[in-house]
C-alpha cells in the first residue's frame, strides 16, 4: 500500500494543552505521526512517498475562507499584539446569542476576539508552525485520494494535525482544517460521483457532519463514543440523520462505554450495510485508533486484532478506500494499530 506523509506535520508540536481546567502535555503531539511512520516504514508491504503542493483553493472550497486566512498569520498577530509566548489559545467564545436582537456579529479586530471567533475550544493550541503543518495535512489526504482516483484500490495518508472536529467555519479538536472533508468534497465535486466518509475515530466527527449534513453526494457514517458522556458532547446522536436532501445520509451509532471487539464489528456491518447500499465510488475513512482499550483518553475496549478486523470488514466492501488518520493517544500501540487496520484492508498478515 502507499502511504503518504509530511514532514510539515512536526512543525506543529505543542508543550501543553487545557482541558479539564488542567494544562497537561498534549495528547496531541509529533511524537504521534512519527510513531505511525517507524512501524509503516519498516513494513515492507508500505511504500512512503511525499504528497504533492495542492494550494488553498481546496481548502476554501470547503471552509470559510477566513478560517484559512486567520490561521495563516495568528500565531505572529498575536506574538505583535500581546506579547511573546510558545502557544496561543482563546480566551474568550464567540456565540450569536451574545448578540440577540441587534445585527449579525462581525468578526473583531482584536486577535484575542479572533481567537474566539475562528475557534470552539481549548485544547487545540496554535504554534508558530501550526499552520504549516495543517496545509501539509491537507496536501497529505489530497495526495492520498488522488491515488486511489488514479487507480490505486488504496491508500493511507498520515494526517496530522487530524481534522475531522473543523467545521466549516470553526477548528478545534486538534484540528485546523478538515482532511477527511476537503478530500471527499473534491472527489464528489471534481468526479461528480457519490462518496461516503466512514469515521471510526472514538471522537464523533462533528465537523464532518456539520460540513455534509444537507448534501445528498456525501454520506457520514460514525461509530463513536456516546455524545451523553464522550467529546465533542452536543453530536452525534442517533437522531442525526441529515436534513433537507441530505436526509438520510447520515448516520450515527453512538456506543457505550467498554464496548469490545465483537460489539463493534456487529455495529461496523450496520454502517456497511448503508454504505452498500447508498452506493458510493470511493469511500474515505476518518481513522481513529482512539477505541484501544488502553487509550488515554476514551473508554472503549478494542483490541490490535479487533482492528484487523475491522479494515477486513471494510475491504469485503470492494469500494476503492482512502485512508485517512485521525486520533489514537496511545502511542506505544498506535503504529502497530494502524498496521493492522490497514493490512486487514488489504488482506495481508
Amino acid at each position: 500500500m502507499k502511504v503518504v506523509y509530511s514532514s510539515a506535520h512536526l512543525l506543529h508540536n505543542p508543550q501543553s494543552e487545557i482541558e479539564k481546567s488542567t494544562t497537561h502535555s498534549p495528547h496531541e503531539h509529533s511524537g504521534r505521526g512519527e510513531a505511525i511512520r517507524e512501524v509503516l516504514a519498516a513494513d515492507q508491504t508500505m511504500r512512503i512517498l511525499s504528497p504533492s503542493e495542492w494550494g488553498t483553493a481546496p481548502i476554501d472550497a470547503v471552509h470559510n475562507p477566513g478560517l484559512s486566512r486567520f490561521l495563516a498569520t495568528a500565531w505572529a498577530d498575536y506574538q505583535r499584539a500581546i506579547g511573546p509566548t510558545r502557544e496561543v489559545v482563546p480566551d474568550f467564545f464567540y456565540r450569536a446569542s451574545l448578540r440577540d436582537g441587534m445585527r449579525q456579529g462581525l468578526e473583531p479586530e482584536a486577535i484575542n476576539g479572533k481567537l474566539g471567533w475562528w475557534c470552539f475550544e481549548t485544547t487545540t493550541p496554535i504554534t508558530a508552525g501550526s499552520y504549516e503543518a495543517a496545509r501539509g495535512a491537507v496536501n497529505t489526504a489530497l495526495t492520498a485520494t488522488q491515488l486511489v482516483l488514479d487507480g490505486e484500490h488504496a491508500a493511507y495518508g498520515l494526517c496530522r494535525p487530524p481534522g475531522h472536529h473543523a467545521t466549516s467555519d470553526l477548528y478545534g479538536g486538534y484540528c485546523f482544517f478538515n482532511n477527511a472533508a476537503i478530500s471527499a468534497h473534491y472527489a464528489a465535486s471534481t468526479f461528480h460521483s457519490k462518496v461516503t466518509v466512514l469515521d471510526v475515530d472514538y471522537h464523533h466527527g462533528n465537523g464532518t457532519q456539520q460540513i455534509f449534513y444537507t448534501r445528498d453526494d456525501v454520506q457520514y457514517a460514525s461509530l463513536h463514543g456516546d455524545p451523553r458522556r464522550a467529546y465533542p458532547y452536543v453530536t452525534g446522536h442517533a437522531d442525526e440523520i441529515g436534513a433537507g436532501r441530505g436526509r438520510g445520509s447520515t448516520l450515527n451509532i453512538p456506543l457505550a462505554a467498554r464496548t469490545d471487539d465483537d460489539s463493534y464489528i456487529s455495529a461496523l456491518a450496520v454502517l456497511c450495510e448503508s454504505i452498500a447500499t447508498f452506493g458510493p465510488s470511493l469511500l474515505i475513512v476518518s481513522l481513529g485508533l482512539d477505541t484501544f482499550f488502553t487509550d488515554p483518553i476514551s473508554d472503549l475496549s478494542l483490541t490490535t486484532d479487533g482492528f484487523y478486523r475491522c479494515g477486513a470488514m471494510v475491504r469485503e466492501l470492494g469500494i476503492p478506500t482512502v485512508v485517512l488518520q485521525e486520533g489514537g493517544y496511545d502511542v506505544s500501540a498506535l503504529g502497530s494499530n494502524v498496521q493492522a487496520w490497514l493490512h486487514g484492508l488489504e488482506g495481508t498478515s
